[in-house]
């Protein structure tokens, strides 16, 4: 989430979806975007009190070398963020 230094982060080289390399395709430009959306996401989470702990982003490359974030949560976690989500989406008017 803050970076390859916080071990929260699994920010390990381009982890690939499929694991099948394509010549030509730039895996580590997406990798290297789903890194910098994986820490902007930690930071709002962190920011609008997402417990943290147990929390993990993954930055990736799928096999078509877009930047890929995996999220895991704790189950109360998911429901924090579901709840946050709810809200934003009535202030937005898009509650259905």
């Amino acid at each position: 989430m803050g970076g390859p230094e916080d071990d929260r982060f699994d920010g390990e080289a381009a982890d690939l979806e499929a694991g099948i390399w394509v010549r030509g395709v730039d895996y580590m430009s997406g990798w290297r975007d789903a890194r910098e959306a994986a820490t902007e996401l930690g930071d709002a989470l962190r920011l609008v009190g997402v417990e943290t702990a147990g929390m993990r982003l993954r930055a990736a490359s799928g096999t078509d070398g877009s930047g890929v974030v995996r999220l895991e949560l704790s189950a109360a976690s998911a429901r924090e963020v579901a709840m946050l989500a709810r809200v934003t989406a009535a202030r937005l008017g898009r509650a259905s």
